[in-house]
């Protein structure tokens, strides 16, 4: 028996909702709908449906864990879920091959049985100031549906889809075959109705038969101020639509925001550059700063301020996701400070005195500091 665990790609103390997110993501990937024709596809769909089946249930997985078998005909619960071994091979057919369930009361194939819809996926460009403020965006989307025409069933309004003769209706397809020293019999699904039990002689003109047809749609989504890159939006049942009557798929839009020239974001905090001059950093100032939504802000720079350090100006930096009372991240401003690269002849000549002004005695007496080092490490 094929492990169950391997088959949706997870380790054995798995969670729920790891087993959960792991099947999710294989039945988006595995889809018949998504690779028609393709049977090799249709076969690890069905294993991993009734993987699933077994591992999403609390006492189906832990009877496999404890015998690793599912029919739990002898387990301490008695009476368990409704398998055996014949409802093993039902399950996964020959070698894990086949389609349908069987419980000791019913059989269904799985074909017939109500599927999820298909998630979709979208990513959304934003700038800076958009995740700030918040933006409702109209997106398209194509996305299959059931057909109106036929409503989903696949046959000409006025037909139906009739008993599958290959299989009498069962889904199921039998074939024996005989050696010289037994004789194998192997049920997989009905080639010609895929398990369904029925087949359709006159197809509807609009979905040729399939029952889906793909339409595009316009969604309008708000997306909250404060939202981050790579975060994404879920909207429920905006996917593609469920199969007999099954759950609509969901919509997730994952968000991707450009960089900004003037801006870094870290969170909800926001850096920025303060430029000043040298005379500003050594007697402080008053300086003015832009904030990301274009307003002036008064920043006190304090005398003696030197290159690189940070200023905070709190809460002036992005909004706080889902936070109470609009609470906002912080800005802080690293503090440059310009170094002209040419002076005029006034500019020059008033650095000059100034640099002779703030030489110290000390400065003069490096020479003589310099003997005095060197005596005492010398002796």
């Amino acid at each position: 028996m094929e492990d169950l665990y391997g088959i949706l790609g997870v380790p054995r103390d798995a969670t729920q909702d790891d087993i959960k997110k792991a099947y999710r993501k294989l039945v988006h990937q595995f889809h018949p709908d998504s690779h028609p024709g393709d049977k090799d596809i249709e076969e690890k769909f069905k294993k991993i449906n009734a993987a699933y089946t077994i591992l999403s249930d609390k006492d189906k997985r832990a009877y496999y864990d404890r015998t690793g078998s599912i029919n739990p005909g002898s387990g301490p619960s008695g009476g368990g879920f409704n398998f055996d071994f014949g409802d093993l091979f039902d399950l996964f057919g020959a070698n894990f091959g086949g389609g349908n369930f069987s419980s000791r009361n019913e059989s269904y194939s799985w074909s017939s049985m109500p599927q999820r819809g298909n998630d979709l996926e979208m990513t959304i460009d934003l700038t800076l100031l958009e995740a700030f403020t918040g933006v409702t965006r109209t997106i398209d989307i194509t996305k299959a549906e059931n057909c109106q025409h036929c409503n989903g069933t696949g046959a000409k309004p006025g037909t139906k889809p009739v008993t599958c003769p290959k299989c009498n209706g069962t889904g199921r397809y039998q074939q024996v075959r005989q050696t010289a020293f037994t004789q194998f019999v192997t049920v997989t699904s009905c080639p010609d109705c895929h398990g369904t039990g029925k087949v359709i002689r006159d197809k509807c003109d609009e979905c040729g038969g399939t029952g889906r047809v793909r339409k595009k749609h316009k969604i309008d989504v708000k997306i909250p101020a404060g939202i981050e890159n790579g975060k994404s939006l879920r909207i429920a049942g905006a996917g593609e639509a469920g199969i007999n009557g099954g759950q609509d798929g969901n919509l997730y839009l994952v968000m991707r925001i450009a960089p900004n020239t003037n801006f870094e974001r870290s969170g909800a905090d926001l850096h920025t550059t303060l430029l000043i001059t040298y005379p500003q950093a050594v007697l402080g100032t008053e300086a003015e700063i832009k904030t990301l939504d274009g307003k002036k802000e008064k920043i006190s720079v304090a005398p003696g301020t030197h290159h690189g350090q940070v200023l905070k100006l709190k809460g002036q930096g992005m909004p706080k996701l889902n936070a109470v009372l609009n609470s906002r991240g912080d800005l802080y401003a690293h503090v440059f400070v310009e170094i002209p690269k040419t002076l005029t002849d006034k500019q020059r000549e008033l650095i000059t005195a100034l640099d002779a002004e703030m030489k110290s005695p000390n400065t003069k007496n490096k020479s003589g500091f310099k003997s005095w080092l060197r005596e005492k490490l010398l002796g």
